[in-house]
């Protein structure tokens, strides 16, 4: 971390050390460094094809003991690679996804209740409705404002200032959440005290749908809880075609979670013990469904001459520009997340000349 050439990228700095052992070293700093440092095999001692099956497996809803029986591992072993599995799509996730910003245009929020040996927990989720893009989650033990306001300001800080349509269900919270992240800081003038204005963003447009089950028959309300029915039906009708105000693709997505989470499965015997555990599972699964699993409805037709037409398959994270091909499991946890940038060391009085050359060559 002290080297000068960290978080830089082709500076010719990196030569190999051992073919054998597969090092590598640096020559500005000479320190070496195994290749697999950075993924989730480094000081693995099985084989690197063993762990992406088991993984795959646990991303695909297999529950741990299936796994303990079939490969004849220790449950400790299979717990520990989904750990350093969940750590790293959580990273890839933060690097690739929450930092870039996109213009939305519509938005479904939604939360999921778990069972687990220690309780209830509630996971919300939310889904970035043109690319079916999972935008992030957050994991909590109650379903209170914190946990609403902790996912609209992951959706707030992807957000370009464009209008943006935002389904909800009857929750109270999501709207004193989405109205509280969707504000910017207004410049105080001159001669004016106190804290900078909070404005809130225009064209943001939020909705409700509310669903009732009374005596057995179920009613469902679509509210319009802020903005211009105009703008509404053209967003829709610009994410989806057709239909009304509707929550139906952050609950789809909810299935699919529930579905290849073993632990969300309802009436399930692997209960997670902790909510770590349900954190590692959502970004494992998370980052399967946005970079290695194509999406139907994202599918392209491509009209082949007299021939007819060819399907291009899409996954979430091509069409939202994140990447231009289908990732492997393999690729998505060989994917080394770039450290910060080296900066010059505070140090007290002024620095020396070969510190400030240093710094020069390395931070240009």
């Amino acid at each position: 971390m002290d080297c000068p050439a960290r978080g830089q990228k082709g500076k010719g700095n990196l030569h190999v050390h051992s073919l054998k052992d597969q090092r590598c070293v640096c020559i500005v700093c000479g320190q070496t460094f195994v290749a697999s440092a950075g993924t989730i095999f480094y000081r693995l001692r099985h084989a690197p094809e063993l762990v992406l099956q088991v993984i795959t497996l646990l991303a695909s809803g297999c529950p741990v003991p299936a796994i303990v029986k079939a490969f004849g591992l220790d449950e400790r072993t299979v717990c520990d690679w989904h750990r350093r599995a969940g750590r790293h799509c959580q990273q890839v996730h933060e690097h690739l996804v929450e930092n870039s910003q996109h213009d939305l245009e519509q938005v479904q929020a939604d939360e999921i209740k778990v069972k687990t040996q220690k309780g209830t927990f509630w996971m919300a989720l939310a889904i970035w409705v043109p690319t079916r893009l999972w935008m992030g989650g957050v994991v909590s033990p109650k379903r209170d404002l914190n946990l609403i306001q902790a996912l609209a300001d992951k959706v707030r800080n992807m957000a370009l200032c464009r209008p943006l349509l935002l389904a909800v269900d009857g929750l109270a919270s999501y709207v004193s959440a989405f109205r509280n992240a969707f504000r910017s800081k207004f410049p105080r003038l001159a001669g004016e005290l106190g804290r900078c204005k909070m404005v809130a963003w225009q064209n943001i447009l939020i909705v409700q749908v509310v669903k009732q089950r009374i005596e057995g028959v179920l009613s469902v309300e679509r509210r319009i809880v802020q903005g211009a029915e105009e703008t509404v039906e053209r967003l829709i009708q610009k994410t989806h075609e057709t239909g009304t105000i509707n929550t139906a693709f952050i609950e789809r997505l909810n299935a699919t979670f529930r579905q290849r989470i073993s632990s969300l499965t309802r009436r399930t015997r692997t209960l997670a013990q902790q909510a770590e555990t349900l954190v590692t599972g959502m970004y494992l699964m998370g980052c399967f469904y946005n970079s290695c699993d194509f999406h139907h409805s994202l599918r392209l037709k491509l009209s082949v001459g007299s021939f007819g037409h060819h399907w291009i398959q899409r996954t979430p994270a091509i069409a939202s520009r994140l990447t231009d091909h289908q990732w492997t499991p393999a690729e998505l946890f060989h994917f080394k997340i770039p450290p910060p940038r080296w900066k010059l060391p505070k140090q007290r009085g002024r620095p020396s000349t070969a510190m400030l050359q240093l710094a020069q060559q390395w931070t240009s």
